[in-house]
């Protein structure tokens, strides 16, 4: 093995770490935290992320003895944990009630949208994701936001690589379809020729 944590690859980390040396789990943890970190942030936010984020590496540890070590990359793995933890949070949470009263609504709220005809991107696309069902869109998120392959993808959510890249093209297709994002891939297309 290779004594230089900074040339070992993550699978030999973990085997490091199942040894006794605590400083290569932390290396590996090094590795990963921005990714992960980030990943857990586009989906329920930095602040709540951090606190996540600790969740993750406290599963990984407990679970690394399992980690399939043939993989050199834990990237996926960690992606695993960290998903697993997110449902994990989601499932603990009371359901939320809706507003039934808007009038108390913040007071920098537009009362025009007329006005404003921009088109608001970002809802448009979570509309969109929303749509999905949760494997396609997290193979989607996966393989677009943390640039995963699809294999990879796939084992961050414990399926088959083909069966991900079906997961991954019905949630093109279904993307393609969604009606706010036809209006808005047709308005993005008529800027470009314009321009």
């Amino acid at each position: 093995m290779t004594s230089d944590p900074d040339e070992a690859d993550d699978a030999e980390l973990i085997a490091r770490s199942l040894d006794g040396d605590a400083d290569a789990f932390v290396e590996m943890v090094r590795r990963h935290e921005a990714a992960v970190g980030a990943y857990l942030a586009r989906r329920v936010g930095r602040d709540l992320a951090e606190d996540l984020l600790g969740e993750v590496w406290v599963a990984a540890l407990a679970s690394r003895a399992s980690y399939d070590r043939s993989f050199r990359d834990a990237g996926p793995w960690l992606f695993g944990v960290a998903h697993n933890t997110l449902r994990r949070h989601w499932r603990s949470r009371p359901a939320e009630v809706p507003r039934a009263d808007v009038t108390d609504m913040a007071s920098g709220a537009d009362p025009w949208p007329a006005v404003d005809r921009r088109v608001d991107v970002e809802a448009v696309l979570r509309h969109a994701l929303a749509l999905l069902g949760p494997r396609q869109r997290e193979i989607l998120t996966l393989v677009a936001w943390e640039d995963l392959t699809v294999a990879d993808a796939g084992r961050a959510i414990g399926v088959p690589p083909g069966t991900a890249r079906r997961y991954l093209h019905e949630a093109r297709t279904a993307l393609r379809n969604a009606p706010g994002m036809v209006a808005l891939l047709t308005d993005h297309d008529t800027v470009k020729e314009a321009n």
